[in-house]
């Protein structure tokens, strides 16, 4: 798992005066974050490095990229892995090497480069709502949104967990639209014993900092489809076919052979990783239980999954607290807890202004924004600081109420004071 040391609380809180955004001192040292990066074994990573500078081939489908993409490929049991400098990029080339155009239905419940990678193209993204259960596209509301410019469906593999591919599927052939998969989440998690990767016409993974396994920056296309494969494999290297010739239009989005090296560490340490993961998800199921207003998105023993998200909802009506209150709260005390999506890619730009209507057709996108939040995991997580991380929560919220009136008090410099005496 590399050489990282657990980050620990250094103080143990009884009293909500005591809390840090109060002026008390933070219960972590130093900052737990969201999607922390894993390093994996040092050691061999840098032995890869010294082996590519040696070689001097730092990138143009090197020894590194070409072993990336067959384990990822064998992994995965699919056909072909294209590996692209960044996920964006790779879902660009995906969109314009099956020829997307008009309208193509997306969840707004997502990172907004799932949105972006349309709408940069010309592609009218539709969204469509989420089932409040699963927080994947609602797959019954999808068919109300086809119109005559509808080229495609864009479906996202939220948290690790998958779509309702069969359905999705079903709408697709029904209706002549290509499907498509952003799995950025769903790497090495499987559906119905079969591994993300072999839906649709393709899926678009990250290997971003942030996600399971990383290549610092990096991203791939995996299909089953050949022909597709090779169109992907030409337009990710401005369309050459060999040395001297160009034989269709393509842009850079190579991935690089350093990348490739640190993918291959983190697929050399995948196991370890997913065991440290599921042991920080059990070890939040354990601690959350019993909190009011306080939902853990849970994954099923059945399939396959990398636990790479400890994902929220806080329910205010219980909680009497907000879920950014809560999370200035844990913000102070050095838990950097994120709140993932917000608000909806259809209250960012441009489509904000674009479809200025779209919020009044995503009634469940809306309420999850304003509930979702993400805690720190992963290697870098203790047993202790998830036991910390919850007892902070607990604490916050058996005093939700007054805490929600002091912290909603116009800010000065006398606050924390006033707020101290208060409580």
């Amino acid at each position: 798992m590399g050489d990282r040391e657990f980050s620990t609380p250094r103080c143990v809180k009884t009293r909500s005066k005591d809390l840090a955004v109060f002026g008390g001192v933070p219960a972590f040292g130093e900052p737990l974050h969201v999607g922390r990066p894993e390093i994996g074994n040092r050691a061999h990573l840098l032995a890869r490095i010294n082996d590519i500078l040696d070689r001097q081939w730092l990138t143009n489908d090197g020894r590194y990229v070409q072993e990336f993409e067959r384990r990822t490929a064998d992994l995965l049991g699919v056909g072909h892995c294209i590996a692209m400098c960044n996920a964006t990029v790779a879902l660009e080339i995906l969109i314009r090497a099956l020829g997307l155009r008009g309208e193509v239905i997306v969840p707004s419940f997502t990172f907004v480069a799932t949105a972006h990678a349309l709408q940069w193209q010309g592609i009218t993204p539709v969204f469509g709502d989420v089932d409040p259960d699963t927080h994947l596209i609602d797959a019954a509301r999808i068919e109300a949104l086809i119109t005559e410019r509808t080229t495609g469906l864009l479906a996202v593999h939220l948290w690790g967990r998958p779509c309702d591919v069969e359905t999705l599927s079903a709408i697709a052939y029904r209706h002549k639209l290509e499907l498509v998969f952003d799995a950025a989440h769903a790497f090495s998690c499987s559906y119905r014993g079969r591994m993300i990767g072999n839906f649709g016409h393709a899926e678009v993974f990250s290997f971003h900092a942030t996600k399971f396994v990383n290549t610092f920056e990096g991203g791939a296309v995996v299909t089953n489809d050949g022909e597709l494969a090779a169109r992907l494999r030409l337009m990710r290297n401005f369309g050459f076919a060999s040395p001297d010739s160009v034989v269709r239009l393509g842009t850079n989005g190579k991935m690089d052979e350093v990348s490739a090296a640190m993918g291959l560490t983190g697929l050399d340490n995948l196991d370890d990783v997913v065991a440290v993961n599921y042991r920080c998800y059990k070890a939040y199921e354990r601690a959350l239980t019993g909190i009011p207003g306080i939902k853990l998105l849970t994954y099923t023993d059945t399939e396959r999954a990398n636990y790479r998200y400890i994902v929220l909802e806080v329910d205010q009506a219980q909680t009497r607290i907000s879920r950014d209150h809560l999370t200035q709260i844990l913000h102070a005390e050095n838990v950097l807890a994120r709140r993932y999506f917000y608000p909806g890619c259809h209250r960012s730009e441009p489509y904000s202004t674009l479809y200025p209507e779209a919020r009044r057709f995503l009634p469940e996108t809306e309420k999850l924004a304003e509930r979702v939040l993400c805690l720190p995991t992963g290697s870098a997580v203790s047993a202790d600081a998830i036991d910390a991380i919850s007892h902070l929560m607990r604490l916050a919220i058996a005093d939700g109420a007054e805490l929600t009136a002091l912290l909603s008090r116009e800010s000065d410099e006398d606050v924390p004071v006033a707020r101290r005496k208060a409580l």
